[in-house]
């Protein structure tokens, strides 16, 4: 689903350059609830990657981490343990704090209270959760990308950037926003854009 958190993997599918396919899974049809893509994934969720051999692999950080190292070519994840634990932090505090506990209620305060009259809290909370973030984020953040060289991190960092720049209207911290300005020019980033506005 464009303008998803899947747009990280499919940052990460155009830097692989490999041939890959799309199937869009339109929300605003519900389609993720479909009988069709809860045989691939009962979880209703996106990313879903469907591998050569018929696999699926679901969880954004599981995917970003086969991709990665399946494709080692690429180095988007470094050699050294610590620097990939290092990677692997900063994309679970992305995609399971930054992303779940905030944007989420931002977006779906039904998942966090059936009480309509509740919403507007729990979207207030979900915006100090995702804008906190960043600022957890900034003071770790290196030059040009997020922890020195291209790796799955930046693909997850850019997600939310994008929701917080599109979406929320959010101001970046400077280093953020210094890393948002340079994942927008790298050529991967611009044909992912080109392909999710086509979709």
């Amino acid at each position: 689903m464009p303008n998803t958190c899947s747009m990280g993997i499919h940052l990460l599918l155009e830097e692989i350059g490999k041939p890959y396919e799309v199937e869009k899974i339109d929300f605003a049809s519900q389609k993720q609830y479909s009988e069709t893509y809860k045989a691939l994934n009962p979880k209703s969720k996106v990313p879903a990657l469907e591998l050569d051999n018929g696999e699926i692999l679901t969880e954004w950080p599981a995917i970003a981490f086969y991709l990665a190292r399946s494709n080692p070519e690429t180095k988007l994840l470094p050699e050294d343990v610590l620097r990939q634990a290092r990677v692997m932090e900063l994309v679970d505090y992305i995609t399971a704090t930054v992303h779940m506990q905030g944007f989420t209620r931002i977006a779906r305060p039904g998942n966090f209270s059936p009480d309509e009259s509740t919403h507007e809290a729990v979207k207030a909370r979900g915006l100090e959760l995702f804008s906190n973030g960043f600022k957890i984020v900034a003071p770790q953040l290196k030059q040009p990308y997020a922890l020195g060289d291209f790796s799955i991190a930046d693909a997850a960092l850019f997600y939310v950037e994008q929701w917080a720049v599109r979406r929320v209207s959010l101001t970046l911290p400077e280093a953020c926003q210094r890393h948002y300005d340079a994942m927008i020019a790298r050529p991967a980033v611009k044909r992912m854009l080109e392909r999710e506005a086509a979709a």
